[in-house]
């Protein structure tokens, strides 16, 4: 994988049912067929499985340098603004060769406040 492309970590709260977690892999999966290139997991901070390290874990496996986590909330809360970066410092701690970035919350991405606005916008059915 060439330095310019780092794996990529889907990070979601998580939830005891598992169809709560659809979206978020469906996210993974178009990412798999659309830039085959890229090394992509889904990570969750609690109630189901893989945590963040163990996504992390795999991904290094498979020789990722660059991990970039991207949190699948809509804002940035408390999980995004203090728990993450503690996660994220654990994970740097216990792999200092491996470089770790943060991205800002999804849902605050001017993109897809466009795009949940035009959805919003639709006529019913």
């Amino acid at each position: 994988m060439p330095p310019s492309a780092p794996a990529i970590v889907l990070f979601a709260h998580g939830s005891r049912d598992p169809l709560w977690r659809a979206p978020i892999e469906a996210v993974a999966a178009y990412i798999r067929q659309h830039h085959p290139e890229r090394l992509v997991r889904c990570a969750y901070l609690e109630c189901c499985a893989p945590t963040l390290a163990e996504a992390a874990a795999d991904l290094i496996a498979q020789s990722a340098e660059h991990i970039c986590v991207m949190p699948m909330f809509l804002g940035t809360g408390k999980h995004a603004r203090e728990d993450l970066p503690q996660l994220l410092a654990q994970l740097q701690a216990a792999h200092p060769a491996v470089r770790f970035t943060l991205q800002g919350a999804i849902g605050e991405d001017p993109r897809i406040t466009a795009l949940m606005a035009a959805i919003a916008c639709e006529s019913p059915p």
